[in-house]
């Protein structure tokens, strides 16, 4: 001990004084304390307001030097830094000094960022988006019982009785990313399973999505069945509609079922097959399927009507129907809508 005693003596005042830090917070961390225990230490040290924040929860939790919450209204931090855990940022924690940040804040945060990581792991639920897949797929299986689906509810970090909805994803970007999207305000989780994501939450708003992200959502009350309706719907996505809700298909739901022998030995949706070689074509008949109008075709695909309906004319001869009659439209969707389930 005077060894180090002695080492430490010949280290600057700096050096120092980062390791006394690190200290201070590993005997926190022995002590098993709780987040507010942390900030108000934390507050002691830096002789300024300290905060901790949890995204999951939104609280702030803020202490004053003499150990007591801080009531007046936050200022802006002057030194933040983000909580991590598991790669994933599930919160910040701040110094609100009056002054410029002190020679040591940045080593101070670090270390309380670090101990609020391990005590958010440690209390409860992981604060993470992301969720062991085996306790996920036991709230979205059919196989599971009543009784285990509650239990692995539980464990996730949903109370009893809180309605949980389930969305089906398929992304480039990271899931826990398009979980955090679909529901900012908590509590969300997500998994891969097989080549699908999928996300639990008590709401979804698909409203703020990047546009290259796919998902179905489904609307059951039951988990398992909500999971098997938003396959269904992730099914039905497309560039033009990359969000689908099951309960908004109707009874388009019901061309899921439907075997693809049985659908690929159909005419309509073969003819759909020698449309597909054609990129410009295809995508003529997704537009005007999806508006019903020539016109409005043509603006969408920036292209004059008349150019549209060469177009249309050409697909109505490889279809083997006019597209301009009601019932042509109808059928060259449904053809279309099979199509892409077979590609699915």
């Amino acid at each position: 001990m005077e060894a180090l005693a002695e080492r430490l003596s010949q280290l600057d005042s700096h050096v120092r004084g980062a390791i006394r830090v690190v200290a201070f917070y590993d005997t926190l961390m022995r002590r098993r304390v709780d987040l507010p225990a942390l900030a108000r230490a934390s507050a002691g040290l830096a002789e300024c307001v300290a905060g901790i924040r949890l995204h999951g929860t939104g609280r702030a939790i803020r202490f004053s030097p003499d150990g007591r919450p801080a009531s007046a209204p936050p200022p802006a931090a002057s030194t933040t830094v983000p909580i991590t855990l598991d790669e994933e940022e599930i919160g910040e924690v701040w110094l609100e000094r009056p002054g410029p940040p002190g020679s040591l804040d940045d080593v101070l945060l670090e270390r309380l960022a670090i101990a609020a990581a391990a005590v958010a792991e440690r209390y409860g639920p992981a604060r993470t988006t992301m969720a062991d897949p085996a306790l996920v797929e036991l709230v979205v299986s059919p196989d599971s019982d009543d009784a285990a689906r509650a239990r692995a509810l539980r464990l996730l970090g949903f109370a009893a009785g809180l309605p949980v909805r389930v969305a089906a994803v398929r992304s480039a970007v990271p899931l826990d990313r398009v979980a955090v999207l679909l529901c900012p305000s908590r509590p969300v989780k997500a998994a891969p399973l097989a080549d699908v994501g999928v996300v639990l939450a008590t709401t979804l708003d698909p409203t703020r999505l990047p546009a290259d992200v796919r998902v179905g959502i489904g609307a059951a009350d039951r988990p398992d069945r909500s999971w098997q309706e938003a396959r269904s719907a992730l099914r039905f996505t497309t560039p033009r509609r990359p969000v689908v809700r099951h309960d908004s298909l109707g009874a388009l739901a019901l061309l899921a079922q439907v075997p693809p022998k049985a659908a690929r030995d159909n005419a309509d949706v073969a003819a759909i097959a020698l449309i597909a070689n054609s990129p410009e074509e295809l995508e003529t008949l997704d537009v005007y399927c999806a508006t019903g109008s020539l016109r409005r075709a043509a603006e969408l695909l920036h292209l004059h009507h008349s150019s549209v309906a060469r177009r249309l004319e050409q697909i109505g001869r490889t279809l083997g129907f006019e597209l301009t009659e009601p019932s042509g439209l109808i059928r060259a969707g449904l053809a279309l809508t099979v199509w892409r389930l077979l590609d699915d």
